[in-house]
């Protein structure tokens, strides 16, 4: 595969030249992932369906825990639980893989004419893959239990702002991570203590009102709080919140391709 690749001064019209392209590596990645196992591509719904069975067991029946001003029935604290936990691998996913991608495929920076821009956007792809199984998990087990509201329609636009936040930081961590090879053990930490200082496994309420302006600047607290809503309490987003995130997203994606874009002259000469 070769492909010539345009300078373009927006991500944009990098995301539409190349979609194909990483529709193709996308495929490609989530295949070769489970290529040789004897379940295949069912592991991707078996892990999500296993990891709400083990949260419905232990938070409902031997730790017998509540969700604080949630309904008191059996299945509310890992329904609570797993849409936390959901967001938070999303997330996970993408960050433990950004700083060493350009490091993995160094034959397309070495030996290759390709966009090398396309590879974060392919990480997100596979992330976003194994996430929407696990959304549809969630959201067929609410439908079961307590009934879906026409509320959970908004899920795309809730996830839409996260995803866009993403990719921004994957560009920057890609790009730094070729020079500075310590990033990928400091975000590794960095995801560990964002999994305890977001309201994953616990409401964001529950938080002292000194500690909670803290918790505001982790980026997963308003899409678990988002998703919650809408999926879980049958509520419409904050648009206006929703949208400040949107706007801050948007930013990061902008400034990263920024920095990916003028890092990338380097790149071969370190590889």
């Amino acid at each position: 595969m070769t492909l010539r690749m345009r300078p373009s001064s927006s991500f944009l019209q990098t995301s539409r030249q190349y979609a194909a392209l990483v529709g193709q590596l996308t495929v490609r990645e989530v295949l070769g992932r489970y290529r040789g196992s004897v379940l295949g591509l069912a592991w991707s719904v078996v892990t999500p369906l296993l990891m709400l069975t083990v949260y419905t067991f232990v938070f409902s029946v031997v730790f017998q825990a509540r969700w604080s001003g949630a309904p008191n029935n059996h299945f509310q604290f890992a329904l609570m639980a797993f849409s936390g936990m959901a967001v938070f691998m999303l997330f996970s996913e993408v960050m433990a893989r950004a700083p060493m991608l350009l490091v993995q495929n160094a034959n397309y920076v070495k030996k290759v004419v390709f966009p090398l821009e396309v590879l974060p956007l392919v990480s997100i792809g596979v992330a976003v893959f194994h996430a929407l199984i696990g959304f549809l998990v969630l959201t067929l087990f609410v439908a079961v239990t307590q009934g879906l509201a026409v509320t959970a329609l908004a899920l795309p636009l809730v996830l839409l702002p996260l995803l866009l936040l993403l990719l921004g930081l994957a560009w920057m961590l890609a790009a730094l991570g070729v020079y500075l090879r310590d990033i990928g053990q400091a975000i590794g930490l960095l995801v560990t203590v964002l999994q305890f200082l977001s309201p994953v496994f616990y409401p964001a309420s529950a938080v002292p009102d000194a500690f909670r302006a803290v918790m505001v600047w982790s980026p997963l607290t308003m899409p678990i709080e988002m998703i919650r809503r809408i999926l879980l309490d049958g509520l419409w987003p904050d648009w206006l919140a929703l949208g400040g995130y949107f706007a801050v997203s948007a930013l990061v994606a902008v400034l990263g391709f920024c920095l990916f874009a003028r890092l990338r002259k380097g790149f071969a000469d370190v590889l």
